[in-house]
């Protein structure tokens, strides 16, 4: 009994050693810190980028790929406290995410709630921000694409810049919903966070034919992603 209260007491103790490191190198909140410390821990992530992220200047809104059932626990974990959350109707009802869901205001993902934009933008022009979940396809079908439209509109109305994000890994875990991928046990996870960037400042990175701003920010979405292509490659399985 005494050797399994030690036990305990050591594994306590190591936690809260990690979650103070990450509170201090993250600038993560306790209860943050707390949440996270297991999936660090677990898939050995690399999130060194995060921290850039989380210091963006409001209003912003984090765009995140959402390759696996995972992202909103990391992004929840990660992200500043005060972010607004919308995600999908699986992750707003799922009970293993309800310890994370605490972490922060969410809302469930709906038609209405993210094409009828007032709301989003009036919280954004308040110095607020959001994070966004955007399904996992590097060639959405038009209907997919109106989220990319709606965010590119509501970004341009509140003049929030966006940060993409994208948790390399996340697609080979058992929790991936890419069904093209061979799953392992734990993948090593790369966070990539790309500058954040008004849609104005997206179009004109895109040079001599300047695209509609909700291309330009596909496209950049797209770039963060590639970012990772090479250990991508690299870590699949033979």
């Amino acid at each position: 009994m005494l050797t399994a209260v030690a036990v305990l007491c050591v594994i306590l103790a190591v936690w809260l050693a990690i979650a103070a490191f990450l509170m201090v190198r993250l600038g993560l909140n306790l209860h943050q810190a707390m949440l996270y410390v297991p999936l660090k821990v677990f898939f050995r992530i690399r999130d060194v980028p995060i921290r850039q992220a989380r210091e963006a200047e409001p209003p912003v809104i984090y765009a995140i790929w959402h390759r696996s059932r995972l992202e909103p626990a990391l992004m929840l974990s990660l992200l500043p406290s005060d972010t607004l959350h919308i995600l999908d109707e699986e992750s707003a009802r799922s009970l293993w995410l309800d310890p994370w869901r605490a972490l922060a205001r969410t809302i469930a993902f709906n038609a209405h709630h993210v094409f009828v934009s007032r709301r989003l933008v009036r919280r954004l022009k308040g110095r607020g921000r959001l994070a966004v979940y955007l399904p996992d396809d590097e060639a959405p079908d038009p209907k997919a694409f109106r989220l990319f439209r709606a965010i590119a509109r509501i970004a341009t109305n509140a003049e929030a810049r966006i940060v993409p994000i994208h948790v390399e890994g996340a697609e080979r875990s058992p929790f991936s919903l890419t069904r093209a991928m061979r799953r392992r046990l734990a993948p090593r996870f790369n966070i990539t966070a790309l500058e954040p960037l008004t849609i104005a400042q997206m179009v004109a990175l895109a040079g001599a034919e300047k695209p509609l701003g909700a291309n330009a920010f596909f496209d950049r979405m797209l770039a963060v992603r590639r970012q990772d292509t090479p250990r991508e490659q690299a870590h699949e399985p033979a």
